[in-house]
């Protein structure tokens, strides 16, 4: 599951314009993660950030701008491309609300995520790997998605998202419908991720208190703009943007 070390994973936005039919959501975005760099993208909800993410999964198609990828070394175009193209290349989504299979088992959730051909050939791999990261869900690998508490549901998403072996790992908003304790164990997680397999991170988020703490550099958007570019977390802290809005200083 891990990168090779002469790869280098990248995601780069360029003047993207989004929305639904006469609706516009994303004016202009720009934005870049660099390889094995997280990336937050702070807003509150309505803000288009769920639109970004659905953009460079395939899932909706931007009216105008770019998206490119850098896999292995190698610059793909996402615009026009399928979910199932995208998802091909190595980046995989963590949607918003975990969007488990709630009748299946865990490991059935498990093995649906391996289902991209460069994944299929390492599944007893991955899911061992899996199962290490995440040890309550070797405990609960029989047992249906739908009855694991909403932080072991979190853990399963994530933790489906790897059995694709991912190289870019996008992630809508995780800590939505956790109690605090737990958002802490899932930001942690997810830099834990980050750092073991040498992950590429995007990861759209409101809680801008944990957000932060794994953040190498940060955007806020406001009304589908990107209303400032933090260069690190010491940036996001001391704007008076992310003050008024998240902070109420």
């Amino acid at each position: 599951m891990a990168n090779s070390p002469a790869s280098k994973n990248s995601l780069t936005i360029n003047g993207l314009d989004a929305g639904y039919a006469s609706v516009r959501v994303l004016e202009d975005i720009s934005l870049s993660v660099s390889h094995a760099e997280t990336v937050v993208l702070l807003g509150t909800n309505g803000n288009g950030k769920s639109t970004l993410m659905k953009c460079v999964m395939g899932m909706l198609r931007p009216a105008s701008g770019s998206i490119t990828a850098e896999i292995d070394g190698e610059r793909y175009d996402l615009v026009g491309r399928s979910t199932e193209e995208i998802v091909d290349l190595g980046i995989t989504l963590v949607p918003e609300g975990r969007r488990l299979f709630p009748k299946l088992t865990v490991e059935e959730n498990l093995l649906l995520g391996a289902f991209r051909p460069t994944a299929r050939g390492a599944i007893g791999r991955n899911l061992d790997s899996s199962y290490e990261t995440f040890p309550r869900l070797r405990e609960r690998r029989s047992q249906l998605a739908g009855s694991l508490s909403g932080g072991e549901q979190q853990m399963l998403a994530l933790a489906r998202a790897l059995m694709s072996a991912p190289r870019i790992l996008l992630i809508d908003e995780p800590s939505v419908g956790l109690a605090p304790i737990l958002v802490s164990r899932t930001i942690e997680k997810i830099q834990e991720l980050k750092e073991r397999f040498e992950l590429t991170v995007l990861m759209a988020e409101q809680n801008f208190n944990q957000a932060v703490r794994i953040a190498d550099r940060g955007y806020v958007i406001v009304h589908g703009q990107i209303a400032f570019e933090g260069r690190n977390a010491d940036e996001l802290n001391n704007n008076e943007l992310v003050r008024k809005f998240y902070l109420g200083l």
